[in-house]
């Protein structure tokens, strides 16, 4: 996964004028107490930010 499909991802499940702050604010602890945002910039593949992503919002099967 590209980091351009990563962002779309997010925006399409959050929505454009949420999914930034989100990114931002929100920690999730299977990426080591990041933010999307932290583990994106820390290296971490962002199919593996996503995995998480998609783990802790429990969003429908179509996210995945």
């Amino acid at each position: 996964m590209r980091h351009t499909e990563f962002w779309a991802r997010l925006d399409e499940a959050l929505g454009r004028e949420s999914s930034g702050s989100w990114a931002e604010l929100f920690v999730i602890n299977e990426l080591g107490g990041r933010t999307t945002r932290q583990a994106i910039d820390d290296g971490i593949e962002p199919k593996r930010v996503w995995a998480a992503v998609w783990r802790v919002l429990e969003l429908p099967e179509r996210y995945r």
